[in-house]
């Protein structure tokens, strides 16, 4: 069973102020409070999108980072590559080199020169 109201209320100017007051103070925290978590939540997506894009700007980051080391290993045999095929270069400018070249390994020779290719490997006894 339900209980009843025994008191009755007064209907003056300062009770239904009062009442307007206090309906008017309900509402005003209702506001604060859906603002305050209007708020918070693009708040909450703000941050969530920054840590995101930080964690991806990392990651990109280091890949580049591995990829300049690589590549500037990759500068570094194929400039030590040059220099030897620039002095190889050099050498075969210079008459005498090839023909020292030209009598080692194929074989030509002056009239009355004779050529002798000894193994190199060590003979086994």
């Amino acid at each position: 069973m339900a209980k009843r109201n025994n008191v009755s209320r007064i209907n003056e100017a300062f009770i239904e102020q009062h009442d307007a007051q206090m309906k008017r103070q309900i509402r005003r925290k209702k506001k604060l409070y859906r603002r305050l978590m209007l708020f918070g939540a693009v708040m909450a997506i703000t941050m969530i999108f920054l840590t995101t894009y930080h964690i991806n700007q990392r990651t990109t980051y280091h890949d580049m980072k591995q990829e300049y080391t690589d590549l500037s290993d990759e500068l570094t045999t194929m400039q030590t590559k040059e220099k030897k095929l620039q002095e190889e270069i050099e050498l075969l400018n210079d008459e005498e080199y090839l023909l020292q070249i030209a009598k080692t390994n194929y074989f030509f020779t002056e009239e009355g020169e004779i050529v002798f290719k000894l193994p190199e490997e060590d003979p086994s006894y």
